[in-house]
């Protein structure tokens, strides 16, 4: 039963309850929760008051409880006796929720059944339906501090429980009193719950007056806390030695800076075969392994791991807020296209190269008929004008012959392209002209391919890489990262190239062994972008130097030498994902984690942190372009070519002159090898 308002119906008559006749009888509970909900409302800011208790207590609210404090939503839930709260009916896990979503911050709780309690504390813990942060007002049950429900404890921690005591027995002017008490956080619970004394109510007083309330977190007093971690650059960075493991990283130096401002000692332990279940996943018995089984099973406080702002992991721990955003994306394999051979056509485009060609083309196509015109020119002026002038025009005439044939025409026009000058000047002022303006456009061009030329044999060659989730789709790598969660993300996603990627995912355990499949060319791996920089100048490293490989088979790297692929980080990000450290779910420590973290943000210190866990990493990482950026042999593959091309075409047509040669010409009658002048005299006047 749930009631928005004061319950000034339920009217529950003493007779039923004989046990608390006494209690009912002077409304002394009814006066110690009055005086609690108005400190409560004096010292703090309350929002919300969600009232649960069953039919025992009802009368405690029929009086004037609503009158005697401040004007506040409450949320009331009446449960029945025999009601499994560990399992409520529709309508009391209704009024709950209405609670958690007007948010309120006090639960008072009043069940005579300690047992229906406990339950009922167990069930919203694991699913979240009670605020374990807000603050809680119960009755004081030994059955509630059974060694079962000793990690509610840890969680909910800003509590009071009401102990009734009867008078004095010979007193006569005694009076019940109330102990208020609280649980012993930060010190951990040991084998038996003992309550800490808050304060004593009596006389319609407190006692002692302390603060209800204090908070617990902000000094834990030395307290020893369990801090799982995971080596994952650059949230944990595990540097081992022969006599110890020291840790570094960004999370890492979060983690002592928290230490030190709410005053714990971490104690930073591994998961068991953490290099296997790595965070873990859910076993076939429902427990969970890795660094998620132990935040799950209570036995860590803080997790460090990279662990990604999710709804799967929100529902198995809790996340403190982000520190920072990372780009997860792909580390993919180069192509092995050597482009060497093709260093000559390299400076212009395709379409470039086609103008240029026929440029050529027009260019010696005219020059040929201008030539033409020339010398019908001066076959009419032979005809018609003095034998002097002809004399003189047959003197001039021999300049000519540079482009009185088509072929001759090209070859020259080609020759002036490559900057070779022409053996004579030719004759006639309109192929002067076209010569000069040509010689111009050749020095231009030339000009410009050899810059172009000078730039590429200077600078590294081009690498033909993976960069877009849709090259990575056409491409014929298999796609793949670490746990069955990153596939569930591609194949959950909304977009039609990540789903595409999701059904070709497969998940592997080793980061190297995946590092090593990228190498080979059908394999992409999935993390952020500075853990794949991280793996893949290890991986580089130790190809270079086969001692520092501690992590590959060195036989089986060194063997695929020749075939092995640069290893590139995809520069579009699949998605940016918040980074957090995990605390244990429900944890009381988050709040304030929060604020210190907020202000370490705020002043830059992450950012400093990620920088000297990259440092290393950044140092080792050789710079390949000045290597390639020198003059080699294999840049000049496009000379050699070029050359052989001339040496093969020159082969051919001296086999053609060959040939032509023993069967045409000497089979000729006319041949005679004592007198090839005239047999060339008499073939130059039949044609």
């Amino acid at each position: 039963m749930s009631v928005l308002s004061q319950p000034s119906d339920f009217r529950v008559k003493l007779d039923s309850f004989p046990i608390l006749k006494d209690l009912h009888e002077r409304k002394d509970l009814e006066y110690v929760l009055i005086d609690l909900i108005n400190v409560l409302m004096r010292e703090y800011e309350v929002t919300c008051i969600a009232i649960i208790c069953d039919e025992v207590y009802l009368n405690v609210f029929s009086g004037p409880l609503f009158k005697r404090t401040s004007a506040i939503p409450y949320v009331m839930t009446v449960v029945e006796d025999y009601e499994d709260l560990l399992s409520p009916n529709f309508v009391t896990l209704e009024s709950l929720r209405a609670a958690r979503k007007e948010g309120c911050n006090v639960y008072v709780i009043l069940l005579a059944n300690g047992l229906q309690a406990s339950r009922l504390l167990r069930f919203g813990d694991r699913h979240r339906i009670l605020d374990t942060r807000a603050k809680f007002i119960m009755l004081h049950d030994f059955r509630l501090f059974h060694s079962e429900l000793h990690y509610i404890w840890r969680r909910i921690v800003n509590i009071i429980f009401i102990k009734h005591h009867n008078k004095m027995t010979g007193t006569a002017k005694s009076r019940p009193w109330f102990e208020l008490s609280t649980v012993p956080f930060p010190n951990p619970i040991k084998g038996v719950f003992v309550p800490r004394r808050v304060d004593i109510w009596k006389n319609e007083n407190f006692h002692y007056k302390r603060p209800l309330f204090a908070d617990k977190t902000s000094n834990l007093n030395g307290e020893v806390l369990n801090v799982v971690y995971l080596d994952h650059v650059p949230s944990v960075v595990v540097m081992k030695n022969n006599v110890s493991t020291k840790l570094g990283g960004v999370e890492v130096e979060i983690l002592h800076t928290l230490a030190e401002k709410m005053n714990f000692k971490p104690r930073a332990y591994q998961a068991a075969n953490a290099e296997i279940h790595k965070w873990g996943q859910k076993q076939p018995n429902g427990s969970f392994s890795g660094l998620l089984g132990e935040m799950v099973n209570g036995r860590a406080d803080v997790a460090l791991g990279n662990l990604q702002y999710t709804p799967y992991h929100l529902e198995l721990t809790d996340l403190s807020i982000p520190y920072t955003s990372q780009c997860w994306t792909f580390l993919t394999p180069e192509a092995l296209t050597d482009n060497s051979w093709k260093t000559l056509i390299l400076p212009f485009k395709l379409y470039m190269w086609i103008a240029v060609l026929l440029v050529l083309l027009i260019t010696g196509t005219i020059f040929y008929g201008l030539a033409k015109n020339h010398m019908n020119l001066q076959e009419y002026r032979r005809k018609f004008k003095s034998k002097r002038r002809n004399s003189d025009d047959e003197n001039a005439k021999p300049g000519l012959y540079l482009f009185g044939e088509i072929i001759n025409s090209i070859l020259y026009t080609y020759g002036m392209l490559l900057v070779v000058s022409l053996p004579r000047l030719p004759m006639g002022w309109s192929i002067r002209l076209l010569t000069g303006w040509y010689w111009l456009y050749c020095i231009l061009l030339v000009v410009s391919y050899r810059a172009s030329m000078t730039a590429i044999l200077a600078n590294p060659a081009p690498r033909v890489t993976i960069d877009t989730l849709k090259e990575l789709v056409d491409s014929k790598v298999t796609c793949g990262g670490w746990g069955t969660q990153s596939k569930k993300f591609f194949e959950q996603s909304l977009d039609e190239y990540s789903q595409r990627i999701g059904d070709k995912f497969e998940t592997i355990d080793d980061p190297m062994e995946a590092a090593n499949k990228v190498a080979q060319g059908v394999y992409a791996y999935y993390d952020n972008s500075d853990f794949l920089k991280y793996i893949s100048v290890i991986r580089k490293n130790s190809f270079m130097d086969p001692k520092q490989n501690n992590t590959t088979n060195n036989t089986e790297v060194t063997g695929r030498k020749d075939t092995q692929r640069n290893l590139h980080i995809m520069t579009d990000c699949v998605v940016n994902i918040p980074i957090s450290i995990g605390f244990h779910k429900n944890s009381p420590l988050k709040p304030l984690a929060d604020i210190y973290m907020w202000r370490v943000v705020e002043v830059g210190l992450v950012e400093k942190w990620l920088n000297d866990a990259m440092y290393q990493i950044r140092t080792l990482e050789t710079s390949e372009d000045e290597v390639k950026a020198l003059m080699n042999l294999k840049k000049l593959y496009g000379a050699f070519i070029a050359l052989a091309i001339g040496y093969s075409l020159s082969a051919i047509c001296l086999i053609g002159e060959l040939i032509h040669w023993h069967i045409i010409v000497k089979r000729d009658p006319n041949f005679d090898k004592y007198a090839l002048h005239l047999y060339y005299l008499h073939k130059n006047k039949k044609h």
